[in-house]
């Protein structure tokens, strides 16, 4: 049986970074078996509608935790292909990465169900699709040690600017898995926009 891969969506809005990274988890196992809970934004049903299945509940409100594989970082066993027999699904956090990392896969997630099967795929923060990838290859049958994984990315912006992603991106035919959007949109000036907005944002809850 091929499980299903569960973003549980915990982001307050789906900007375009985010947006990218859930459109390439899609595309990585197919709209099929991509399942998003935890949403709850009518806007943001409408726009995952389009990569994969949409439920309002949490995951911990869909399934037992005898059904399921929790990723998180804090994990103390890594993820396996045996992990996978008899699961019905994997659970992903929705979540942008931190830099340093805060533990939130944890206190967002795993939490909710914390008699689940849960793992590591490394002590390294992935990307949501990154982190789908390795799932979807481990459920296959390969193990982590099989998976190679580069420790941080630097995107060339220009002549003379270049940004570092300080996350673990899986390798594919040597190239880090990293949706070509993404690296389009790092390079453009949206992202400013994009960030100072989400900052905003932000602040203004924390401060409410």
């Amino acid at each position: 049986m091929k499980p299903l891969f569960v973003i549980e969506h915990l982001e307050l809005e789906i900007g375009k970074w985010l947006y990218i990274e859930y459109m390439h988890a899609s595309e990585i196992v197919g709209k099929g078996r991509l399942v998003f809970t935890n949403v709850k934004n009518p806007r943001d049903a409408r726009l995952l509608s389009k990569l994969g299945k949409i439920k309002h509940e949490s995951f911990a409100e869909i399934f037992s935790s005898e059904e399921i594989i929790i990723l998180d970082p804090k994990a103390p066993n890594e993820l396996t292909p045996e992990d996978f027999t008899g699961k019905e699904a994997v659970i992903i956090g929705g979540i942008l990465g931190d830099y340093p990392p805060r533990g939130r896969t944890a206190k967002l997630v795993t939490a909710k169900l914390p008699t689940a099967t849960v793992r590591n795929i490394g002590e390294e923060q992935f990307s949501i699709d990154g982190a789908v990838y390795i799932a979807k290859l481990v459920s296959e049958g390969k193990r982590l040690e099989e998976i190679p994984v580069i420790k941080g990315l630097t995107i060339k912006l220009s002549e003379n600017a270049e940004i570092f992603l300080p996350y673990a991106y899986p390798l594919k035919s040597n190239l880090p898995v990293i949706h070509k959007d993404l690296i389009e949109y790092l390079r453009s000036e949206e992202i400013v926009r994009d960030e100072e907005r989400l900052l905003k944002t932000y602040f203004q809850i924390e401060t409410e």
